[in-house]
């Protein structure tokens, strides 16, 4: 899709995570880094953000969402595809190699990530008080099950299928939530895969960005 403006993302004016590159529009920044694309960022308040304005680009009032021309776009998956769609560098050509990489995407968000923030809201938000020291072992273990099978996939490779893809973009993403608890630490290959996304130089670019807006309020 071709357009005489970049795309503009939302993000955090003030982002919970300091900067550290956890909030979701990372996700999108990465990806419009690793195409080559550029974008401009519309910085948004917490109160901002349950505004009928903003509602009316994302209706849940989270971040990020995506404007190009046009099309707007919310959740970061969502858009996540529809860059690698229309710019090479995050789908293969051929067909079943796209269709594996796109599956990928789904398992990062469906599957792996929804036990690893059910462990985090809960190791935050300090949740059931009362039984919270059983609990944290209960969802670590879930967590755990689900990093165990994705190592036993991903083995001694590089990335989960063959060339760097979207898939690996949205799984590394899921796994940096668990950065402080040693989980991912764990299973080797994960923790080296996760470095291995990090070292990116598109996946630098996008950090600094995000963590500059961080700095620029500090």
């Amino acid at each position: 899709m071709s357009s005489s403006k970049p795309p503009t993302i939302t993000a955090f004016a003030q982002s919970p995570d300091e900067g550290q590159g956890l909030a979701r529009d990372m996700r999108v920044r990465w990806a419009l880094e690793e195409v080559g694309q550029p974008y401009d960022v519309c910085l948004v308040s917490f109160a901002a953000m349950k505004e009928p304005a903003y509602r009316a680009l994302q209706p849940f009032g989270q971040i990020p969402s995506y404007q190009e021309g046009d099309l707007i776009l919310f959740e970061s998956g969502s858009i996540i595809l529809h860059i690698a769609h229309h710019h090479a560098g995050l789908l293969a050509a051929n067909a079943n190699v796209r269709a594996r990489a796109i599956t990928w995407m789904f398992a990062a968000l469906n599957t792996v990530e929804p036990p690893i923030v059910e462990l985090e809201q809960a190791s935050f938000l300090k949740l059931y008080k009362a039984c919270h020291a059983q609990l944290i072992p209960i969802l670590e273990d879930r967590v755990r099950a689900r990093l165990g099978e994705l190592s036993n996939r991903l083995g001694d490779a590089d990335w989960l299928d063959g060339a760097f893809s979207a898939g690996d973009l949205l799984m590394v993403m899921v796994l940096r939530r668990l950065d402080g608890t040693g989980i991912v630490e764990e299973y080797h290959n994960l923790g080296d895969y996760v470095a291995r996304g990090e070292a990116r130089p598109a996946y630098q670019r996008a950090f600094a960005a995000q963590l500059a807006v961080f700095k620029g309020k500090a």
